[in-house]
């Protein structure tokens, strides 16, 4: 996809959840009554959507004879990766009684639900049917807003951000389970692109809302496999209710999974001991009340118990999480799971459990994660992985990889990586392992990006220069009837004389720089884009002769920014000495704020694109910095490869912190102040959001006290 196809979909699920956020707005419901029912209306609409693709796809066949003139089966649907949707459960069909008829509008779609399950086994009993609970007038606007003709045109991959960002926003009121049903997005596709599921049996004893599965998937995908021909998904949960929630968030992403209810500490449902290629997972931390007299023996365990209590409860379950994850594997299975932070250096007990796993060789990578990436829970976490088939040389190391200052803000309270951020920590893993050539394909692969971004940079200039040069015009007759005002006091004179002075001084500067720029970006474009350098000397080079630019863009950033500032500033002075009939007549204040409003829009897209360009050099540089021979080597504060002599020395810590040392501070060339300022911005947002809806609350107690 590209950047302005990913700004439409963050936009479109912003408006989606706003819709249904609303519900508390217009009802008496809270999240946790809504949650299912909209997640429900989310898979409907994705169902209806593959359902109208597969039927145009089936009239194209018979068209073209690749497929017989017959009856259409439910099976040719199912072929096609789309459920057969009786007529009863077509959006469009709910929609049109709905318009039509007065139908009561919470039974139809209840009974859509129903009979989309008894359609398909694999959804029997999952899908919600509490649609009684709405006011039909507030579940028909929910039901518009997810009817738009954007809606309609959407594909799998954008009902898949969709439904996962749903989740997200819920997790984070958490509206089921207290919010841990689901893991943040940029850890699981971590955890992926370190293990790489790409075949076989994938396995997550604690699936929660199955996102392990789904970035399983897109792996695959973007591979060019099909995953239902590659992978086959096991997973346990405890909550009923959750596995209702991962088997829709399959089923939205055209994917199927063997999903059982069971306590993973006492139950292997599936059998799957030593069966494994994959076991990916995210379980509850630090639990306490486990009964050792029922696991006591289980194969499952094989490197003991690590500790139990005068209760005959095991003191804290992160080992045995570990040690059933390690023994779920085949022998050449890997494995990747989110811990708590204190299981890499804890003692007694679990000491010993972690020096077994060390000594099998297994332990591949460790990788430290801040505090603030889950949406429920502030505190930091690792990121283990094993290796059970991996090579001799490596047996004996593991790569310690500490990624606590590698981050994103996403608001005040909750980060996560970049796209780019976990491209480049996936990078690292490649050097480790010896695929030095992929390290280069990511280099080149920014490269590219920087010629791409670079040769989109003057047209968003162009539209900006073109409403800044109306605005010119605008100014210049402003000034002109200023001039020869003969009653305008001399002051105000002077003060729009200066202001217009200063703008056409700074559009000249700009005008000379923009040329150089342009010209160096064309030149750089013409020499690289169709032949990217592929070796790590040449990449090396190539950014090397992109530097100037990219400080050129800085500069002109900070010009074009000075442009908006100061016409903004005369539109205002023309607009206060519209009083006088002789310059209103000269000036059209209101138009020329238009245009302004304008040209800080068109600013802002330039702005932003000029900043893509410096944002992958950034990228490449980031790299190259840290590893100039496209070799693995120990960057302080980042990564270092350790042996098992040091972590033995270090009482078999598995914590990344102890190894890699601190990182020398930087002086930061690229420092965003916008991007900070945003930050900002983004925080007083949630303070004042936050501050409105504890006022709501104060006056609601008020209300119930009769105060």
């Amino acid at each position: 996809m590209t950047n302005e196809t990913f700004k439409d979909i963050e936009k479109l699920e912003a408006d989606l959840w706003e819709a249904a956020d609303n519900l508390r707005a217009n009802s008496k419901l809270t999240s946790s009554d809504y949650f299912m029912p909209v997640l429900g209306v989310i898979f409907l609409r994705h169902a209806a959507n593959r359902f109208e693709a597969a039927a145009r796809r089936i009239a194209a066949d018979q068209a073209s004879g690749k497929m017989p003139k017959r009856k259409v089966l439910p099976a040719d649907y199912i072929a096609r990766r789309s459920l057969f949707l009786p007529e009863t459960a077509r959006y469009d069909w709910i929609m049109g009684q709905a318009a039509t008829s007065g139908s009561d509008l919470p039974r139809l779609v209840t009974d859509a639900m129903t009979a989309i399950e008894s359609a398909f086994e694999p959804l029997a009993g999952v899908l919600p049917k509490d649609y009684g609970i709405f006011d039909p007038k507030v579940l028909e606007d929910l039901l518009r807003k997810f009817n738009s003709e954007q809606i309609k045109q959407a594909t799998g991959d954008v009902f898949g951000r969709i439904y996962e960002y749903f989740l997200a926003k819920f997790s984070i009121q958490k509206a089921h389970d207290n919010g841990e049903f689901f893991t943040p997005s940029s850890l699981v596709q971590t955890i992926v692109n370190v293990i790489e599921p790409d075949h076989g049996v994938v396995f997550d004893p604690a699936c929660g809302s199955g996102g392990m599965f789904v970035q399983s998937s897109h792996f695959i995908e973007h591979q060019g496999g099909d995953t239902a021909k590659k992978a086959i998904f096991y997973g346990q949960e405890k909550n009923g209710d959750t596995i209702r929630i991962a088997k829709m968030n399959l089923a939205v992403h055209g994917l199927e999974g063997k999903i059982a209810e069971a306590i993973t500490y006492y139950q292997d449902e599936h059998v799957l001991y030593g069966k494994c290629d994959f076991v990916m997972a995210n379980p509850p931390f630090n639990v306490d009340l486990v009964d050792a007299e029922r696991i006591k023996g289980d194969p499952r365990l094989p490197f003991g118990l690590p500790g139990v209590n005068k209760q005959k409860k095991v003191g804290n379950g992160n080992y045995l999480w570990i040690s059933y994850f390690w023994s779920y594997l085949n022998e050449k299975g890997r494995a990747g799971f989110v811990m708590s932070s204190q299981a890499s250096s804890a003692g007694h007990g679990e000491k010993e459990v972690r020096r077994k796993i060390v000594e099998t060789g297994d332990v591949d990578v460790m990788i430290s994660i801040r505090s603030n990436f889950f949406y429920t829970r502030s505190v930091p976490c690792e990121l283990w992985h094993f290796d059970r088939a991996k090579p001799a040389e490596r047996r004996d190391k593991v790569l310690m990889l500490d990624a606590r200052n590698v981050y994103r803000k996403v608001t005040r309270k909750i980060y996560d990586f970049s796209p780019e951020q976990m491209k480049n920590l996936a990078a690292i893993v490649w050097l480790y392992r010896g695929q030095q050539e992929r390290f280069l394909a990511l280099v080149k692969e920014y490269l590219g990006a920087v010629c791409t971004e670079s040769a989109a940079i003057p047209d968003t200039l162009t539209a900006f220069e073109t409403t800044l040069v109306d605005l010119r015009g605008r100014f210049d007759r402003l000034a002109d009837a200023v001039a020869k005002d003969v009653e305008l006091e001399a002051t105000k004179k002077q003060s729009l004389a200066d202001a217009w002075t200063e703008l056409r001084e700074a559009a000249t500067l700009y005008e000379e720089d923009r040329e150089r720029l342009l010209a160096n970006l064309s030149a750089f474009g013409r020499k690289y884009a169709k032949s990217l350098p592929c070796d790590n000397d040449a990449q090396r080079a190539a950014r090397e002769v992109f530097g100037p630019s990219a400080e050129a863009i800085r500069g002109l950033i900070k010009q074009v920014d000075l442009l908006h500032k100061l016409a903004a500033r005369l539109s205002d002075q023309g607009a206060e000495l519209t009083a006088d009939e002789t310059i209103s007549a000269a000036y059209d204040r209101r138009a020329t704020a238009k245009l302004v409003k304008q040209l800080d829009e068109e600013r802002k897209a330039a702005v932003e694109q000029l900043r893509q360009a410096v944002y992958f050099h950034r990228q490449i540089a980031w790299l190259q910095d840290r590893f100039p021979k496209a070799e693995l080597q120990a960057v302080p504060g980042l990564v270092r490869l350790v042996d098992r002599k040091e972590i033995e020395a270090a009482d078999w810590s598995l914590t990344p912190g102890r190894y890699v040392g601190v990182a020398p501070q930087e002086v930061d060339e690229d420092f965003d102040f916008e991007q900070t300022l945003r930050d900002i911005h983004t925080e007083l947002a949630d303070l004042n959001r936050e501050a409105v809806e504890l006022a709501a609350k104060i006056q609601v107690n008020f209300e119930a006290l009769g105060i």
